[in-house]
C-alpha cells in the first residue's frame, strides 16, 4: 500500500457519506475492486473522526472514461476534451480515447471506471480566495437568514436556548457570522442595545461578524470586556459612536481588533477545520487559497500537514502585521509540506475596507454618503515599502484592494517594485480588485498582476452597488471582461464564508451576472452583461477553478489540468456545465471528488 493510499483523511463525525469506487464494467479485463473507509476516533477528545483507506484499495492503475464519447475536459493548452483519463498511483499518466489508452497500457491490468451518462470530468476545483477556519466558525451561528435587526437578534436567542452549555454559562463568548445591514428594510447599523434588549442575551458577551467580514456587532458585555476604547478612531478603522461619543456596538475594519476574544483552543481549530473540509470536498474543491494565515492558524495547518492530516490542498497567505516586526527576510516560504498539500509563500496585506460597509477607499465621495470617500487601512508609505520589501525578499504579495483609489495606490507600488523583480517568478495579486479606473484596468494587464476576483460578490453587491457608487462609477465595478481583455490573468474565488462556497455558483455568476433565480438590476440579460466571461474562460478561471488558480499559487505544473505528469486531482459532475442551459447549472451535483488519485468524496 503506497504512502498516499494509507494516508489519513480527516472529516467531521457528522459526515455519513461513503467514499468508494463503484463496481464497474471494464474494457476487456475485469470488474473493479471496491474501497471503503473505516472510522477511528480522533485522540483529541473530539467527536471528530479520521477516515483511513481500508480494504481492497483503489487499483494502482485505473482509467475513468465516458461511454458517450469525449466528456473529460482537460483544460490543457488547447482545451481538449477526451474520452478517458488514466491514473497510476497519484498521477495522471495518460488521456485520450478508450482504444488509445488501452493500447498504450497493454502491459498493465487496466481497470476502467465509467462515469454516468450525462456526467463529465473536470480538473480538481480551486477557490482562489477563501477563509477556512472562519467558514467553520460561521456554521456555528449563521446569521445570513436575519432579515432585520430584530430577526437577527432572534437567531442569537434561539442559538443560546438550543445550546445548554452556552445557556448555563453567561460568561461564554457567543460568536456568529453573516449579518447584513444592506439587506434589512432600514439600512442602519445595529447596536449593543438591540442585543441586550433580549432577556436571554442580556449580560452575555456576544460578538457577531458581518457578512463581508469588515464589521463587528457586539453586546454591552463584549464592549465592557474590551475597555478602554480610544477617544479617536484607530487608523484604518471606525468605532461607531452615539451623539455623546460612546461606542454603540459596531466596529469597522481595524477597529475590530479592539474587541477581546478568548484564544482558540486546539479543539476549536479542529472543529472549524473539519466543518469546512466536509463541505469543501462535497462541492468538488480540491484546493483552497486561504486569504489570511494568522500565526496561530499557520502553526495549526503545519501540524496537520506534517502529521499527514490534510485531506485537501491549501495555499496560505500570511497576514502582514503593520505593528509587528518584518519577517520577510527571516522566515522561509513553506513549499509542498505534507506531500504537497500545504504551501505558504505569500503575504496578505489590507489596503482598504469593503464597499458594503463603506470602507472601500474611493477617489470621489460615496454617492450615498458625500461625507466620506472610505479609508485606507494602512499608511500609504508603509504599504509601498512593505510591498517592495516582501517582493525583493522573494515573497508573493497579495493585497486586499477594493476601492478605485486603493487599487491605484497598490498598482503604483507594484509598478515601482516590479522594476527590480521578475513578475512571473513572484506573481503579485490584487485581492478583490473590485473598482478600478479604465487606466488602472489596463495597468493590471501591462504589469502582469493577477486579479483575484469573486463572481459571487458581483451578484450579491449588484443590488446596492449603484446606490453606493452612482450610475457612472459603478460601470468599473467587477469588470471581469475588461480586466481579461487588458491581458490580466484572472484567479477567481468565493471569499467564503462571505459568499456561497459552491464553485459552480461562481461559474454561473461569471457567465450570467444573474442572481440564482435569474434576476439582476438590469433584468434577465444580466448585470452589465458585457462583462460576462465565456464558459471556457470560466472553466479555466472561475473560482480559481482550474489552471489559472494553479498559476496564482505556483502549482500550474503540478495540478490544475488533466494532463500526463500532473497530480490526479479531478471532479465528476452530474451534468455538462459547458453545454446545458445556464438555468440548469446550479442543479449540477458533484458525484466524486478525487485528490491524488483517491476518492475523498462520492464515487466513480
Amino acid at each position: 500500500m503506497s504512502e498516499l493510499r494509507s494516508r489519513k483523511i480527516v472529516a467531521p463525525a457528522s459526515d455519513k457519506s461513503s467514499v468508494q469506487m463503484n463496481d464497474s464494467k471494464v474494457h476487456d479485463i475485469s470488474i473493479a475492486t471496491k474501497g471503503y473507509f473505516f472510522l477511528v476516533p480522533l485522540l483529541l477528545g473530539l467527536s471528530s473522526i479520521i477516515y483511513f483507506w481500508s480494504g481492497p484499495a483503489v487499483p494502482d492503475i485505473y482509467a475513468v472514461c465516458s461511454r458517450s464519447g469525449a466528456r473529460v475536459y482537460t483544460v490543457d493548452e488547447t482545451n481538449s476534451v477526451v474520452q478517458c483519463l488514466v491514473v497510476r498511483d497519484s498521477f495522471i499518466v495518460d488521456t485520450g480515447s478508450l482504444e488509445d489508452v488501452s493500447r498504450k497500457q497493454f502491459n498493465q491490468k487496466l481497470r476502467v471506471q465509467y462515469i454516468n451518462e450525462g456526467s463529465i470530468v473536470v480538473p480538481g476545483l480551486s477557490d482562489s480566495h477563501a477563509h477556512i477556519l472562519e467558514y467553520g466558525a460561521s456554521r456555528q451561528l449563521a446569521l445570513e437568514g436575519g432579515k432585520s435587526i430584530e430577526d437577527t437578534v432572534s437567531l442569537v436567542r434561539k442559538y443560546v436556548l438550543a445550546n445548554p452549555d452556552i445557556y448555563d454559562n453567561k460568561s461564554k463568548v457567543i460568536e456568529g457570522w453573516g449579518w447584513d445591514h444592506t439587506s434589512w428594510p432600514v439600512q442602519e447599523w445595529p447596536t449593543a442595545d438591540a442585543l441586550d434588549a433580549d432577556p436571554i442575551i442580556c449580560g452575555r458577551p456576544v460578538v457577531l461578524q458581518s457578512k463581508d467580514g469588515h464589521a463587528l456587532w457586539v453586546s454591552k458585555k463584549a464592549l465592557e470586556f474590551s475597555l478602554p476604547f480610544p477617544d479617536e478612531d484607530v487608523e484604518g478603522g471606525v468605532i461607531v459612536r452615539d451623539a455623546h461619543g460612546s461606542p454603540t456596538g459596531v466596529l469597522l475594519d481595524n477597529a475590530q481588533d479592539l474587541i477581546k476574544k478568548p484564544p482558540l483552543t486546539e479543539e476549536d481549530l479542529q472543529r472549524r477545520f473539519l466543518a469546512t473540509v466536509k463541505d469543501a470536498l462535497s462541492l468538488g474543491l480540491t484546493s483552497i487559497h486561504d486569504a489570511g494565515f494568522s500565526p496561530v492558524s499557520l502553526e495549526f495547518f503545519k501540524r496537520q500537514a506534517y502529521e499527514g492530516l490534510l485531506p485537501i490542498r491549501i495555499y496560505g497567505m500570511r497576514y502582514f502585521n503593520e505593528d509587528g516586526p518584518y519577517w520577510g527576510d527571516t522566515s522561509k516560504p513553506l513549499i509542498d509540506a505534507g506531500n504537497g498539500r500545504l504551501n505558504a509563500r505569500s503575504v496578505k496585506i489590507f489596503a482598504d475596507g469593503a464597499l458594503r460597509s463603506g470602507g472601500a477607499a474611493l477617489h470621489a465621495h460615496y454617492h450615498d454618503n458625500t461625507e466620506t470617500k472610505g479609508f485606507m487601512r494602512i499608511d500609504e508609505k508603509l504599504l509601498r515599502n512593505a510591498i517592495i520589501r516582501y517582493l525583493n525578499d522573494g515573497w508573493q504579495v497579495n493585497v486586499h484592494a477594493i476601492g478605485d483609489y486603493a487599487n491605484g495606490v497598490v498598482l503604483d507600488a507594484f509598478e515601482a517594485a516590479l522594476q527590480n523583480v521578475t513578475v512571473s517568478a513572484l506573481r503579485p495579486r490584487l485581492e478583490h480588485a473590485q473598482i478600478l479606473t479604465k487606466e488602472d484596468m489596463a495597468r493590471v494587464g501591462k504589469l502582469g498582476v493577477i486579479a483575484s476576483v469573486q463572481p459571487t460578490h458581483a451578484i450579491s453587491d449588484m443590488w446596492f452597488a449603484e446606490e453606493r457608487l452612482g450610475p457612472e462609477r459603478v460601470k468599473g465595478l467587477y469588470a471581469f471582461r475588461s480586466l481579461l481583455d487588458s491581458g490580466a490573468r484572472l484567479a477567481l474565488g468565493s471569499d467564503f464564508p462571505v459568499e456561497d462556497m459552491n464553485p459552480l455558483t461562481g461559474f454561473y455568476a461569471a457567465i450570467t451576472r444573474l442572481s440564482p433565480d435569474g434576476n439582476s438590476p438590469n433584468g434577465s440579460s444580466g448585470w452589465f452583461p458585457e462583462q460576462r466571461l465565456t464558459r471556457q474562460e470560466a472553466l479555466r478561471a472561475t473560482t480559481g477553478m482550474t489552471i489559472d488558480a494553479a498559476y496564482a499559487s505556483f502549482t500550474e505544473t503540478t495540478f490544475g489540468s488533466i494532463v500526463p505528469g500532473k497530480r490526479a486531482d479531478f471532479v465528476v459532475l452530474s451534468q455538462d456545465i459547458m453545454t446545458i442551459p445556464v438555468e440548469r447549472i446550479l442543479s449540477t451535483k458533484v458525484e466524486a471528488t478525487v485528490i491524488d488519485g483517491q476518492p475523498v468524496y462520492g464515487h466513480i
